[in-house]
């Protein structure tokens, strides 16, 4: 294969690559623990974006269990948003499983 051509098909990749992490930033995932007390949002870079805590899940004498809960729902949101990420990379890249690109 002719390098500079090749050279051409990984800068096209690159490209669409940076294209494709921004927008990705832009979606997010959500979700929740304990029945919807908690919910988590993330977005397509792992940040949290929103975290919602209803008043009902705020128990004085049982920090431990809200403590649990944020972060049940905060790992799911950002498991689920890394599952995003590696769907859409792998759309790009046709599933080459190119090491390092995301």
């Amino acid at each position: 294969m002719d390098i500079g051509k090749m050279m051409k098909q990984v800068q096209k990749l690159q490209g669409e690559m940076a294209r494709l992490q921004e927008e990705l930033a832009q979606r997010t995932t959500e979700a929740s623990a304990g029945g919807g007390a908690v919910r988590a949002v993330a977005n397509g870079r792992q940040e949290i974006v929103a975290l919602e805590v209803k008043p009902e899940a705020v128990d004085p004498e049982d920090v431990e269990m809200l403590q649990d809960l944020i972060m049940a729902a905060v790992n799911e949101a950002l498991r689920e948003s890394r599952e995003m990420v590696a769907r859409e990379m792998g759309r790009l890249t046709g599933g080459l499983g190119i090491p390092g690109l995301f």
